[in-house]
């Protein structure tokens, strides 16, 4: 048993490694998503990013470049990468996440882009979204400030559809860090509770 779950993690462990690996080498591109799917024949990994050319390169030559490190790095065999454009990068927590950060390493305000990042988001039809920024934000102690929109579900069944990202930053005054949390539109709402009129009610009205 503890063999069992000792191997579970390693492999979890990989698996986060590898992800960050692939986010790290291809930060020009703005990476949202990397799935890993592993069969006995290989690995495949599918990217999910802004700018799918810059992971592909000029006749697929920085893909396949990729493709041989992740092999070398990581011990994989046959590994084989594919690259998805994102279609509505503002319901992408992790692409959001990475664009209040660059816009702070730019000099913007953390509240101005908090606020229009939260706009964006709910301008694209999100259900609900939460941005939470920590840091030395006022003063030389670190704090965090929330800004939210919506319907964001903290527990029970719904909370599984909030997809949430985490994102940092290095400043002069310090490491800052970025949480977004987005219920997409495609998540369901929670039940509604409709009141009926009964017979007799709806006769004195129309009487």
């Amino acid at each position: 048993m503890v063999t069992t779950v000792r191997k579970i993690l390693q492999k979890n462990l990989k698996r986060a490694e590898l992800i960050e690996f692939i986010k790290s080498r291809l930060s020009d591109a703005v990476v949202g998503e990397v799935t890993i799917n592993t069969s006995p024949i290989g690995t495949t990994v599918t990217i999910y990013c802004m700018k799918p050319g810059l992971v592909i390169g000029t006749r697929g030559r920085t893909i396949k470049a990729l493709q041989e490190e992740v092999e070398k790095r990581f011990g994989l065999e046959n590994v084989q990468i594919s690259v998805s454009e994102i279609e509505v990068p503002e319901l992408n927590p992790d692409v959001m996440a990475r664009r209040i950060t660059q816009a702070m390493s730019g000099g913007v305000r953390w509240r101005r882009v908090a606020f229009w990042a939260l706009r964006r988001i709910m301008d694209a039809g999100a259900i609900g979204a939460e941005i939470v920024i920590s840091g030395k934000l006022t003063s030389v102690r670190a704090r965090s400030e929330k800004f939210a929109a919506g319907l964001i579900p903290k527990s029970g069944e719904y909370a599984r559809y909030v997809r949430t990202a985490v994102a940092h930053i290095q400043l002069p005054t310090g490491i800052f860090g970025v949480k977004v949390k987005i219920y997409p539109p495609s998540a369901p709402l929670p039940e509604r509770v409709y009141i009926a009129e009964s017979a007799e009610t709806s006769g004195k009205q129309e009487g």
